[in-house]
């Protein structure tokens, strides 16, 4: 089968940890493999250094004000990268983003010919209100994202439920359904991962441990989950919790634990690139919790689950359309008394949270590998469609 040149185009990468930087990343790095050349083209972050030979293509950024540490990119400054992307004899090009990096991938493609993809990740809206809080600018802003997924060739989400915000935000198009994956092989025996992540942790067995992965910010709904932890603790006195990640808000999580009383159980850690440490402390987690109304896909759930440590989802989010109660996860109402005897259920009936951990794994765990070789297959068929 011929090779193809393909370029990934997003505004999020490494060492920007997320949802949309690990999709790019396990994209490029299957993509490779299977379909050929890969580029990932990403605005630069200062004091981060690329792997040689990693196709990483960084244009001119700079810092947002009000959500570090995402830049905000200015790749028509940027004559170097523009050189440089000329020069790339791409077959396809694929954006994962509507702002600076999406708009770039487009003129690429237009220059050259050559078809566009735009997934839709993010409930942009949630984000833009934070940052401007003047409805007709965001709504002019929301406007622009609906246009810039009318001018791609080809419109995905990562499953049906996006496809609604997709839809509440103005776009009418069609669009196609390609599921994200995880880059954790699920291991059949978590003990020792469990043991390992336990140590690690200085967390003993006879605690039970909840457990976060992902974003320190508001739009995660992270101060409701603050909220509920009292409730937890004091039913069961041995609960300790586990924040991993970083962002704006991580400051104000800890001041609100601290007001609370609770400070002292709680262990907030810094963002973890090491992914077989972060498989440890995956499965030293008895319970997953997960309270995010913002997510579209939630990644981490998958990858707890893999680790068979399953989550408790807020009903109707986007993160839980794949969640069957007390099946493969747990759904709990959007209030914090219900949340947190949703938690306390789920651990009092170890027996049964034995088998939600067996069933999450087994229904929620694709492999980055699998979502390649679809993909690869899909830019073909538009590459086949494209030139005839």
């Amino acid at each position: 089968m011929n090779k193809i040149t393909i370029g990934l185009f997003s505004d999020a990468y490494i060492p920007i940890i997320d949802g949309v930087s690990i999709t790019v990343k396990n994209y490029a790095y299957w993509l490779r493999k299977i379909a050929g050349t890969t580029y990932i083209v990403v605005p630069y972050i200062p004091h981060f250094q690329d792997e040689a030979d990693s196709g990483i293509i960084r244009f001119l950024s700079f810092p947002t004000l009000v959500r570090p540490p995402y830049r905000i990119g200015l790749p028509d400054l940027d004559l170097r990268v523009q050189l440089i992307l000329n020069e790339k004899e791409f077959d396809i090009v694929h954006a994962h983003s509507p702002f600076a990096a999406g708009k770039l991938a487009l003129r690429v493609a237009r220059k050259k010919n050559i078809p566009v993809i735009a997934t839709f990740h993010s409930k942009y809206r949630d984000d833009l209100t934070r940052a401007i809080a003047i409805k007709p600018i965001v709504d002019d802003q929301i406007k622009r994202i609906v246009d810039f997924y009318y001018t791609v060739d080809q419109v995905w989400v990562p499953q049906e439920s996006v496809a609604r915000t997709l839809r509440e935000y103005g776009y009418q198009g069609p669009y196609e359904v390609v599921e994200n994956g995880i880059d954790f092989e699920p291991p059949a025996d978590t003990n020792s991962y469990r043991a390992n992540g336990g140590a690690y942790l200085n967390l003993p067995p006879e605690y039970s441990v909840g457990l976060y992965v992902g974003q320190h910010v508001l739009e995660k709904n992270l101060e409701f989950l603050i909220r509920s932890l009292p409730l937890i603790m004091d039913a069961l006195p041995k609960f300790r919790m586990v924040f991993v990640g970083k962002g704006y808000a991580k400051e104000t999580l800890i001041d609100l634990a601290r007001q609370l009383g609770i400070l002292d159980k709680i262990i907030f850690h810094d963002g973890i690139l090491d992914r077989e440490l972060l498989k440890a402390i995956y499965a030293r987690g008895d319970i997953f919790l997960f309270p995010s109304l913002y997510d579209t896909s939630g990644l981490v759930v998958r990858e707890a689950a893999a680790m068979k440590t399953p989550a408790v989802l807020i009903k109707g989010a986007d993160a839980a359309a794949f969640i069957t109660d007390q099946e493969n996860g747990y759904l709990a109402k959007n209030d914090i008394e219900d949340f947190a005897k949703t938690v306390l259920h789920a651990l009092h009936d170890r027996e049964k949270l034995l088998m939600v951990a067996e069933k999450a794994q087994q229904t929620l765990c694709r492999t980055w590998e699998n979502v390649a070789q679809e993909v690869s297959k899909r830019y073909r068929a538009i590459l086949n469609r494209w030139a005839k």
